[in-house]
């Protein structure tokens, strides 16, 4: 699997949920359930990177693509990912945001099996092209986009994300209801993408249920 982390960071996000956000990702790699996971995969490791995006021209990679297949790499990557420092603050422009992902792919030397785009935000798209529209034009080129919804300042943002964002084979949607609980949320997701399996769970202001 290719895993491109969406990370919005439009103006929406404030400076400490932006930090939420990476640590969060940080700290899902460097849980022993998902090394193990991914250990315990097909291949043995994954392709990883974390693209933040915010307004239409501001989709920059902050960890580029790394193989992850044990603790070391794990651990690796999630120092390149605290690294990061935030590229944008501007609109939110998540057509654009899924565009940018899947050309990541590109830079790829080999074909993965499986694409996966994981895009999370906390609002619905305000400029650039319509996400749905952008959405199924990659889900015909064989790319699933999964989601995490912030429910934080938009309670209704999970049915837009579900209408508008997430698609392709066994592509699935998390929502939490703040920046707090995203760690949670994110390290299921990793779980459930690796095993390309739905999570049965649904995370609601950090429980499990």
């Amino acid at each position: 699997m290719a895993l491109v982390l969406a990370v919005d960071v439009s103006e929406s996000v404030d400076a400490g949920e932006y930090q939420l956000q990476h640590e969060g990702i940080a700290r899902a790699f460097e849980n022993p359930q998902v090394v193990d996971a991914i250990r315990g995969g097909a291949q043995g490791g994954i392709e990883v990177m974390v693209l933040e995006w915010s307004d239409r021209d501001k989709q920059s990679i902050v960890a580029d693509w790394s193989l992850v297949k044990d603790q070391e790499s794990a651990a690796a990557f999630a120092t390149k990912v605290r690294a990061g420092k935030r590229s944008s603050q501007g609109l939110t422009a998540i057509g654009d945001a899924l565009l940018a992902s899947a050309a990541a792919f590109e830079q790829l030397p080999d074909k993965p099996q499986r694409r996966v785009i994981d895009l999370s935000g906390d609002g619905m798209a305000n400029i650039g092209p319509p996400p749905a529209a952008v959405r199924d034009v990659l889900v015909k080129q064989g790319i699933t986009i999964n989601g995490l919804a912030i429910l934080a300042t938009e309670p209704w943002l999970d049915s837009y994300y579900n209408d508008n964002v997430i698609g392709g084979e066994g592509a699935f949607l998390l929502q939490v209801q703040d920046f707090q609980t995203f760690a949670t949320a994110i390290q299921q997701k990793l779980l459930a993408e690796i095993s390309a399996k739905s999570p049965v769970i649904r995370l609601v202001q950090g429980q499990m249920q």
